[in-house]
């Protein structure tokens, strides 16, 4: 009972990260207009750090880790937030946020084929036709750009796409950490891997610049405020929470699959509330990636139960 009730919070939180998440894209979006990439991560971190922090101080929640577990948690935070951010922060300057949720629902497709080679796990030919799919998918929305497509676009793509395979890196190096450690412990660590490197990355940025000033002068702008705060702490501290919590029930690919709900969530909030243009052919893309991540997902569970039967 007490595992069937698991699985159940276990899936809800997996649902909320990826509406969280879906939205994010434009709330990053519309921060990057305001302030450079490296100042709106130093500014998201740092809230995120403080805030998640205020209960440790204050000693409702204990967090008690050696040097030894400090130092595996700590590649989990490079992976995210620091990398997965920063390629998404930086592709989202010369990229839509619906693109981005489009690609972002490829995560699934990466984290089946990292997972098979660093977890040693087999896929069925009928996955590997499905990811064929999910790729199809995103060349097939890139080529109906046609000539709208330019360099600059291109850079943001593939900035997207490695955020993307960092995200899928992440799922499958936390999967067994979170056996280890609670969600707390994990997410404090690499908030605060993420505050250290992006801090300090973009005052060192202004400092040879001689452009200091200029590193709190967003937090003046309302707007930007509020978008920091969504992201901050909902799309940070609270969806890394729910992430750490989620993997610590369920396997890396199942929890990826819900990607597919962001995918949805990010071109919707992109065309309502940022004016994004959205064509059909967003919609044919999306469709031919989530029914090859699913195809792949579900494929995988028939392969294992025959396995399971035939041994």
């Amino acid at each position: 009972m007490n595992t069937t009730r698991n699985r159940a919070y276990a899936y809800t939180a997996a649902v909320m990260y990826a509406a969280i998440i879906g939205l994010s894209f434009l709330f990053v979006k519309m921060t990057v207009h305001v302030a450079h990439p490296m100042d709106v991560l130093a500014h998201r971190f740092a809230l995120s750090l403080l805030i998640v922090s205020i209960p440790v101080v204050l000693g409702w929640i204990n967090i008690r880790l050696t040097l030894r577990d400090l130092w595996r948690i700590i590649p989990l935070g490079l992976l995210s937030p620091v990398l997965f951010f920063a390629f998404q922060a930086f592709g989202l300057v010369s990229s839509n946020s619906s693109e981005a949720g489009i690609i972002q629902a490829m995560a699934p497709v990466f984290t089946l084929i990292l997972a098979s080679v660093f977890l040693k796990e087999r896929t069925s030919v009928l996955q590997k036709l499905f990811l064929l799919l999910s790729v199809a998918g995103v060349v097939f929305i890139f080529l109906m750009k046609g000539s709208g497509i330019t360099s600059g676009n291109f850079k943001g793509i593939a900035l997207l796409l490695l955020s993307t395979i960092c995200f899928a890196g992440y799922g499958v190096l936390a999967r067994p950490l979170t056996q280890k450690y609670k969600p707390m412990e994990l997410t404090w660590v690499t908030l605060l891997v993420g505050c250290l490197v992006f801090n300090v990355s973009a005052v060192i940025r202004h400092l040879s610049s001689g452009t200091i000033s200029d590193y709190v002068k967003p937090l003046g702008d309302a707007s930007y405020l509020g978008a920091l705060a969504y992201l901050a702490i909902l799309s940070t501290m609270i969806s890394t929470l729910l992430s750490s919590y989620a993997l610590t029930h369920m396997e890396a690919s199942k929890m990826s699959v819900f990607s597919n709900f962001s995918t949805l969530i990010s071109i919707a909030g992109g065309a309502w509330i940022l004016h994004e243009p959205v064509s059909s052919y967003h919609f044919v893309g999306a469709i031919l990636i989530i029914a090859g991540v699913l195809g792949t997902n579900m494929s995988g569970r028939k392969h294992r139960l025959v396995s399971e039967v035939k041994a």
